[in-house]
Protein backbone atom coordinates (compact mmCIF):
# COMPACT_ATOMS: atom_id res chain seq x y z
CA UNK A 1 0.00 0.00 0.00
CA UNK A 2 1.25 3.46 -0.77
CA UNK A 3 2.68 5.64 1.88
CA UNK A 4 -0.04 8.19 3.72
CA UNK A 5 -0.78 11.63 2.47
CA UNK A 6 -3.29 14.16 3.16
CA UNK A 7 -6.15 12.82 1.36
CA UNK A 8 -6.34 16.64 -0.56
CA UNK A 9 -2.85 15.17 -2.40
CA UNK A 10 -4.07 11.40 -2.98
CA UNK A 11 -7.49 12.77 -4.25
CA UNK A 12 -5.41 15.53 -6.98
CA UNK A 13 -3.18 11.72 -7.73
CA UNK A 14 -6.86 10.22 -8.36
CA UNK A 15 -7.49 12.93 -11.03
CA UNK A 16 -4.55 11.80 -12.93
CA UNK A 17 -2.97 15.42 -14.01
CA UNK A 18 0.06 13.77 -15.82
CA UNK A 19 -2.30 12.13 -18.41
CA UNK A 20 -3.77 15.53 -19.28
CA UNK A 21 -1.09 15.54 -22.13
CA UNK A 22 -4.07 13.46 -24.56
CA UNK A 23 -6.19 16.57 -24.58
CA UNK A 24 -3.08 18.53 -26.38
CA UNK A 25 -4.99 17.34 -29.50
CA UNK A 26 -7.33 19.90 -28.79
CA UNK A 27 -5.22 22.79 -30.22
CA UNK A 28 -4.85 20.41 -33.96
CA UNK A 29 -7.62 22.00 -34.71
CA UNK A 30 -5.98 25.23 -34.08
CA UNK A 31 -2.83 24.65 -36.03
CA UNK A 32 -3.92 22.96 -39.09
CA UNK A 33 -7.02 25.86 -39.36
CA UNK A 34 -4.30 28.33 -39.17
CA UNK A 35 -5.42 30.17 -36.65
CA UNK A 36 -2.40 29.52 -34.12
CA UNK A 37 -1.95 33.10 -33.94
CA UNK A 38 -5.46 34.26 -33.56
CA UNK A 39 -5.93 35.88 -30.01
CA UNK A 40 -9.88 34.88 -29.75
CA UNK A 41 -9.30 31.24 -31.21
CA UNK A 42 -6.67 31.16 -28.53
CA UNK A 43 -8.24 31.65 -25.91
CA UNK A 44 -11.17 29.89 -26.53
CA UNK A 45 -8.74 26.91 -27.19
CA UNK A 46 -6.83 27.22 -24.04
CA UNK A 47 -10.53 26.94 -22.40
CA UNK A 48 -11.51 24.17 -24.07
CA UNK A 49 -8.53 22.48 -23.21
CA UNK A 50 -9.49 23.16 -19.58
CA UNK A 51 -12.88 21.45 -20.11
CA UNK A 52 -11.13 18.28 -21.14
CA UNK A 53 -8.70 18.20 -18.29
CA UNK A 54 -11.67 18.00 -16.37
CA UNK A 55 -13.82 16.00 -18.11
CA UNK A 56 -11.01 13.08 -18.62
CA UNK A 57 -10.49 13.36 -14.85
CA UNK A 58 -14.42 13.16 -14.31
CA UNK A 59 -14.14 9.87 -16.24
CA UNK A 60 -10.47 8.42 -14.27
CA UNK A 61 -12.66 8.97 -10.89
CA UNK A 62 -15.49 6.58 -12.26
CA UNK A 63 -12.91 4.17 -13.98
CA UNK A 64 -11.64 3.85 -10.58
CA UNK A 65 -14.21 3.69 -8.55
CA UNK A 66 -15.87 1.01 -11.14
CA UNK A 67 -12.62 -1.20 -10.96
CA UNK A 68 -11.44 -0.66 -7.29
CA UNK A 69 -11.78 -4.13 -6.69
CA UNK A 70 -9.43 -5.48 -9.93
CA UNK A 71 -7.16 -3.01 -9.49
CA UNK A 72 -6.27 -4.13 -6.27
CA UNK A 73 -5.07 -7.55 -8.09
CA UNK A 74 -2.49 -5.36 -10.49
CA UNK A 75 0.81 -4.90 -9.70
CA UNK A 76 0.96 -0.94 -10.13
CA UNK A 77 -2.94 -0.20 -10.47
CA UNK A 78 -2.93 -1.09 -7.04
CA UNK A 79 -1.62 2.05 -5.96
CA UNK A 80 -3.96 4.03 -7.18
CA UNK A 81 -5.38 6.03 -4.42
CA UNK A 82 -9.05 4.99 -4.86
CA UNK A 83 -8.04 1.69 -4.72
CA UNK A 84 -5.42 1.56 -2.27
CA UNK A 85 -8.35 3.32 0.33
CA UNK A 86 -6.60 6.51 0.50
CA UNK A 87 -10.01 8.12 -1.02
CA UNK A 88 -13.01 7.45 -0.45
CA UNK A 89 -15.60 6.42 -2.62
CA UNK A 90 -18.59 9.13 -1.75
CA UNK A 91 -15.69 12.01 -1.75
CA UNK A 92 -14.57 10.44 -5.06
CA UNK A 93 -17.82 10.58 -6.44
CA UNK A 94 -18.87 14.07 -5.10
CA UNK A 95 -15.98 15.53 -6.57
CA UNK A 96 -16.65 13.66 -10.28
CA UNK A 97 -19.99 15.28 -10.18
CA UNK A 98 -18.59 18.85 -8.76
CA UNK A 99 -16.24 18.30 -11.69
CA UNK A 100 -18.61 17.41 -14.53
CA UNK A 101 -21.31 19.88 -13.73
CA UNK A 102 -18.93 22.92 -14.07
CA UNK A 103 -16.47 21.24 -16.83
CA UNK A 104 -19.88 20.76 -19.37
CA UNK A 105 -21.31 24.43 -18.23
CA UNK A 106 -18.42 26.09 -18.70
CA UNK A 107 -18.03 24.05 -22.67
CA UNK A 108 -21.87 25.41 -23.31
CA UNK A 109 -20.48 28.68 -22.41
CA UNK A 110 -17.51 28.52 -24.76
CA UNK A 111 -19.78 27.29 -27.38
CA UNK A 112 -23.28 25.12 -27.42
CA UNK A 113 -21.86 22.37 -30.12
CA UNK A 114 -18.44 22.07 -27.99
CA UNK A 115 -20.72 21.62 -25.82
CA UNK A 116 -22.39 18.81 -27.41
CA UNK A 117 -19.47 17.45 -28.25
CA UNK A 118 -18.42 17.30 -24.38
CA UNK A 119 -21.29 15.77 -23.62
CA UNK A 120 -21.22 13.21 -25.83
CA UNK A 121 -17.31 12.43 -24.83
CA UNK A 122 -18.67 12.70 -21.18
CA UNK A 123 -21.00 10.21 -22.11
CA UNK A 124 -18.99 7.92 -24.15
CA UNK A 125 -16.19 7.22 -21.82
CA UNK A 126 -18.78 6.67 -19.07
CA UNK A 127 -20.17 3.91 -20.53
CA UNK A 128 -16.32 2.72 -22.00
CA UNK A 129 -16.26 2.59 -17.90
CA UNK A 130 -19.33 0.02 -17.85
CA UNK A 131 -20.30 -1.90 -20.40
CA UNK A 132 -17.91 -1.41 -23.43
CA UNK A 133 -14.56 -2.24 -22.45
CA UNK A 134 -15.71 -6.05 -21.88
CA UNK A 135 -16.25 -6.15 -25.65
CA UNK A 136 -13.63 -7.14 -27.54
CA UNK A 137 -12.43 -4.56 -30.33
CA UNK A 138 -14.95 -2.46 -29.39
CA UNK A 139 -13.09 -1.46 -26.14
CA UNK A 140 -10.29 0.04 -28.07
CA UNK A 141 -12.56 1.66 -30.63
CA UNK A 142 -13.88 3.24 -27.72
CA UNK A 143 -10.62 4.85 -26.79
CA UNK A 144 -9.50 5.55 -30.25
CA UNK A 145 -13.06 7.50 -30.61
CA UNK A 146 -12.53 9.63 -27.61
CA UNK A 147 -9.63 10.69 -29.25
CA UNK A 148 -11.36 11.26 -32.40
CA UNK A 149 -13.87 13.29 -29.68
CA UNK A 150 -10.86 15.83 -28.29
CA UNK A 151 -9.77 16.75 -32.36
CA UNK A 152 -13.66 17.28 -33.24
CA UNK A 153 -13.89 19.37 -29.94
CA UNK A 154 -10.87 21.42 -30.62
CA UNK A 155 -12.73 22.58 -34.16
CA UNK A 156 -15.57 23.28 -32.51
CA UNK A 157 -14.40 25.46 -30.12
CA UNK A 158 -12.75 27.58 -32.69
CA UNK A 159 -15.74 27.20 -35.36
CA UNK A 160 -13.65 25.52 -37.83
CA UNK A 161 -14.92 22.29 -40.06
CA UNK A 162 -12.25 19.57 -38.66
CA UNK A 163 -10.81 18.06 -41.74
CA UNK A 164 -11.69 14.80 -42.17
CA UNK A 165 -7.78 13.97 -42.97
CA UNK A 166 -7.29 15.39 -38.98
CA UNK A 167 -10.07 12.58 -37.99
CA UNK A 168 -8.59 9.80 -39.99
CA UNK A 169 -5.06 10.01 -38.79
CA UNK A 170 -6.32 10.37 -35.36
CA UNK A 171 -8.17 7.12 -34.99
CA UNK A 172 -5.78 5.47 -36.25
CA UNK A 173 -3.00 6.91 -34.41
CA UNK A 174 -5.18 6.32 -31.62
CA UNK A 175 -5.88 2.53 -32.29
CA UNK A 176 -2.17 2.13 -32.40
CA UNK A 177 -1.80 3.30 -29.30
CA UNK A 178 -4.83 1.72 -27.03
CA UNK A 179 -4.07 -1.80 -29.16
CA UNK A 180 -0.25 -1.40 -27.81
CA UNK A 181 -1.68 -0.50 -24.09
CA UNK A 182 -3.52 -3.93 -24.32
CA UNK A 183 -0.53 -6.10 -25.24
CA UNK A 184 1.30 -4.14 -22.73
CA UNK A 185 -1.49 -5.43 -19.69
CA UNK A 186 -1.09 -8.83 -21.44
CA UNK A 187 2.28 -9.28 -21.61
CA UNK A 188 2.67 -7.43 -17.87
CA UNK A 189 0.12 -9.41 -16.11
CA UNK A 190 0.67 -12.76 -17.80
CA UNK A 191 -1.37 -15.48 -16.39
CA UNK A 192 -3.17 -13.15 -13.85
CA UNK A 193 -4.17 -10.71 -17.00
CA UNK A 194 -8.01 -12.23 -17.25
CA UNK A 195 -8.37 -11.98 -13.73
CA UNK A 196 -7.47 -8.60 -13.72
CA UNK A 197 -9.34 -7.16 -16.84
CA UNK A 198 -11.48 -10.45 -18.23
CA UNK A 199 -11.64 -9.28 -21.83
CA UNK A 200 -7.81 -9.79 -21.81
CA UNK A 201 -9.10 -13.11 -22.16
CA UNK A 202 -10.09 -12.37 -25.88
CA UNK A 203 -6.73 -11.35 -26.98
CA UNK A 204 -3.26 -12.64 -27.06
CA UNK A 205 0.37 -11.30 -27.89
CA UNK A 206 -0.02 -12.41 -31.56
CA UNK A 207 -3.23 -11.05 -32.84
CA UNK A 208 -2.41 -7.64 -31.47
CA UNK A 209 0.77 -7.80 -32.65
CA UNK A 210 -1.32 -8.34 -35.68
CA UNK A 211 -3.32 -5.31 -35.30
CA UNK A 212 -0.82 -3.30 -34.30
CA UNK A 213 1.10 -3.76 -37.45
CA UNK A 214 -1.72 -3.21 -39.62
CA UNK A 215 -2.79 0.20 -37.59
CA UNK A 216 0.74 1.53 -37.77
CA UNK A 217 1.30 1.18 -41.45
CA UNK A 218 -2.10 2.65 -42.12
CA UNK A 219 -1.38 5.89 -39.57
CA UNK A 220 1.62 6.09 -41.81
CA UNK A 221 0.38 6.16 -45.15
CA UNK A 222 -2.60 7.80 -44.46
CA UNK A 223 -0.48 11.13 -43.17
CA UNK A 224 1.92 10.65 -45.83
CA UNK A 225 -0.79 11.03 -48.09
CA UNK A 226 -2.80 13.96 -46.34
CA UNK A 227 0.31 15.91 -46.78
CA UNK A 228 0.64 15.27 -50.48
CA UNK A 229 -2.91 15.23 -51.51
CA UNK A 230 -4.06 18.37 -53.57
CA UNK A 231 -6.62 19.80 -51.17
CA UNK A 232 -3.70 19.87 -48.28
CA UNK A 233 -1.56 21.71 -50.79
CA UNK A 234 -3.88 24.15 -52.03
CA UNK A 235 -5.34 24.88 -48.39
CA UNK A 236 -1.83 25.73 -47.17
CA UNK A 237 -0.03 26.89 -50.31
CA UNK A 238 2.50 24.37 -50.03
CA UNK A 239 3.37 21.33 -51.08
CA UNK A 240 6.40 20.84 -48.43
CA UNK A 241 3.88 19.56 -45.67
CA UNK A 242 5.52 15.91 -46.75
CA UNK A 243 9.25 17.15 -45.40
CA UNK A 244 7.13 16.43 -41.61
CA UNK A 245 6.61 12.33 -42.48
CA UNK A 246 9.80 11.22 -40.92
CA UNK A 247 8.74 12.59 -37.42
CA UNK A 248 5.51 10.90 -37.08
CA UNK A 249 7.47 7.61 -38.96
CA UNK A 250 9.91 7.83 -36.30
CA UNK A 251 7.62 8.02 -33.34
CA UNK A 252 5.41 5.17 -34.61
CA UNK A 253 8.93 2.83 -34.67
CA UNK A 254 10.15 4.52 -31.82
CA UNK A 255 6.66 3.65 -29.80
CA UNK A 256 7.49 0.15 -31.27
CA UNK A 257 10.35 0.01 -29.92
CA UNK A 258 9.76 0.83 -26.41
CA UNK A 259 6.24 -1.73 -26.19
CA UNK A 260 8.41 -4.35 -27.40
CA UNK A 261 12.01 -3.64 -26.33
CA UNK A 262 11.17 -1.98 -23.30
CA UNK A 263 8.17 -3.07 -21.97
CA UNK A 264 6.42 0.25 -22.14
CA UNK A 265 3.00 1.41 -23.65
CA UNK A 266 0.88 1.11 -20.33
CA UNK A 267 0.33 4.54 -19.83
CA UNK A 268 1.24 6.32 -23.21
CA UNK A 269 0.96 10.06 -21.95
CA UNK A 270 4.14 8.71 -19.45
CA UNK A 271 6.11 7.50 -22.04
CA UNK A 272 5.51 10.79 -24.23
CA UNK A 273 6.76 12.77 -21.14
CA UNK A 274 9.65 10.42 -19.96
CA UNK A 275 10.95 8.81 -23.39
CA UNK A 276 13.11 12.01 -24.65
CA UNK A 277 13.51 10.66 -28.20
CA UNK A 278 9.84 10.23 -28.58
CA UNK A 279 9.03 13.45 -27.00
CA UNK A 280 11.30 15.38 -29.27
CA UNK A 281 10.26 13.84 -32.22
CA UNK A 282 6.38 15.33 -31.51
CA UNK A 283 8.22 18.77 -30.74
CA UNK A 284 9.67 19.00 -33.83
CA UNK A 285 6.85 17.69 -35.53
CA UNK A 286 4.94 20.50 -34.25
CA UNK A 287 7.72 22.97 -34.62
CA UNK A 288 7.85 21.76 -38.38
CA UNK A 289 4.28 21.89 -38.92
CA UNK A 290 4.14 25.34 -38.11
CA UNK A 291 7.18 26.56 -39.95
CA UNK A 292 5.86 25.27 -43.06
CA UNK A 293 2.08 25.96 -42.91
CA UNK A 294 2.40 29.44 -41.59
CA UNK A 295 5.77 30.11 -43.54
CA UNK A 296 3.85 28.87 -46.79
CA UNK A 297 7.64 27.92 -48.04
Amino acid sequence: MPAARPRAVSLLISLRPEQWTKNLLIFAALIFAKKLFDPAALRASFAAFGVFCALSSVVYLLNDIADRENDRLHPLKCRRPIAAGLVPVPLALVTAALLASSAIGAAFLIRAPFGYVAVTYLVLMVLYSGPLKHIVIIDVLTIAIGFVLRAVAGAEAIDVIISHWLFLCTILLALFIALAKRRHELVLLADGATGHRPILAEYSAHLLDQMISIVAASTVVAYAFYTISPETVGKFGTASLDLTIPFPLYGIFRYLYLVHRRDGGGSPAELLVNDRPLLASVVLWVAAVVVIVYGSF
